[in-house]
């Protein structure tokens, strides 16, 4: 079971997805950057952890298109 926080990245990991296909892990990333930018390190960490959702969820895609 997940807790609020991990729901919600994966919602939002999800939307990208819909929303922006294969260029949804660049948008997290610029997401990401900008909150370093503003120095808010708790948003920064939450769209660090929709890129690694993004990452699973495509390794998983490419493992299984490939069989």
């Amino acid at each position: 079971m997940f807790d609020e926080n991990e729901r919600l990245a994966r919602q939002e990991a999800h939307w990208l997805i819909k929303e922006f296909g294969a260029e949804a892990p660049l948008y997290a990333a610029m997401k990401a950057e900008k909150a370093i930018e503003q120095k808010d390190f708790g948003r920064c960490a939450r769209w660090k952890r929709i890129l690694e959702i993004l990452a699973d969820g495509h390794t998983a895609k490419s493992a299984s298109s490939k069989y």
